[in-house]
Order: C-alpha cells, then sequence, then structure tokens
C-alpha cells in the first residue's frame, strides 16, 4: 500500500511553531508522526512514498490555491492513500488536514483530536477523521495504528466501516 502523508510545518519537522507562512513542499522521506508508524504500517503492508507540507497560515492565505496543488502533486505521486495528520489539537492543522483531506480524489482521511471542534463538524460527514489525543495526550499509538488499519481498509475496500466505527468520531 502506497501512502502520502500531509502534514503542517510542525509535524513535517519543516518548520517551527510560528513559520505559518511555510511554502508548499515535498520529501520522499519517512518523516514526522509517520516515523512512529513504521510498526502499524509493516503490519499493514504500507509505506510512505511521499510527504507534502505547507505551513498552515500559508494554506489558510490561499486554501483552494494550495488545495489545486496538493491534490496534482497527488495524482502525479498515485498513491493507492493518502492520510493528511494526525493534526492533534492544532486548529490551523486541524482545518488544512480536514479540507485537504475533503479535496483529495485519492482515497484518504484525516486524523486530529476532539478540541478541533470546528473542522471535526464540518468535515466529519465527507471523510473520515480517526480521534487522536491532543499534543501531550496518551492513545497516540492507538490512533496511529488505526489511521493504518483504516488506510488499509480503504484500499482494500473491506471493513472500511467496521474501522471508521472503532477509530473515528
Amino acid at each position: 500500500m502506497k501512502i502520502i502523508m500531509i502534514y503542517d510545518q510542525i509535524q513535517s519537522g519543516a518548520g517551527i511553531k510560528d513559520d505559518h507562512m511555510l511554502p508548499l513542499g515535498a520529501t520522499k522521506d519517512t518523516v514526522g508522526p509517520a516515523v512512529m508508524m513504521e510498526p502499524y504500517l509493516k503490519k499493514t503492508d504500507g509505506r510512505i512514498i511521499a510527504s507534502l507540507y505547507c505551513g498552515d497560515g500559508f494554506f489558510e492565505a490561499d486554501p483552494d490555491e494550495v488545495s489545486r496543488k496538493l491534490c496534482a502533486m497527488v495524482n502525479k505521486l498515485k498513491p493507492d492513500v493518502v492520510m493528511c495528520g494526525p493534526a492533534l489539537n492544532y486548529l490551523g492543522y486541524g482545518k488544512m488536514a480536514a479540507r485537504g483531506a475533503g479535496g483529495v480524489v485519492k482515497k484518504t482521511h484525516a486524523a486530529m483530536s476532539k478540541e478541533n471542534e470546528e473542522p471535526i463538524a464540518a468535515y466529519k460527514d465527507k471523510i473520515h477523521i480517526v480521534v487522536t489525543p491532543k499534543k501531550g495526550g496518551t492513545g497516540l499509538n492507538e490512533a496511529l495504528e488505526g489511521m493504518c488499519v483504516l488506510a488499509k481498509a480503504m484500499v482494500e475496500k473491506s471493513g472500511e466501516a467496521e474501522a471508521a466505527a472503532r477509530y473515528c468520531f
């Protein structure tokens, strides 16, 4: 299963909290939370083929254009699935993850904590949103595993409803 991750500046490791205007970028390296996902990726026969990222402020300044570019990059790389997150309780990234996931044509889902009430309410009926803890909270490993299990179910078109019921809002 070929996976593309979509991150903000913090989760990608390309910037810090204040680098909101970091432009769109990409790496073939496994970065951010995907490093911690390795055991779950192995269990689900998944591998990261690229990580796309930008600052949450850069995304918010022109979400339509950035979404268009993200979709073009995804379509060029031809993954089996796209994962946005985990956004934890970062609201800017939560909005970016939900909207980015909703705009990508391929199978995709987002992950964020309950503190991201606004994007969850706006997108939970359009995309799968995996429940994650807030930054520093417990349960991150379970959430990362859930992201991988749901991705595999989406790709295989088997068990998606069960995985969504178990891991999503």
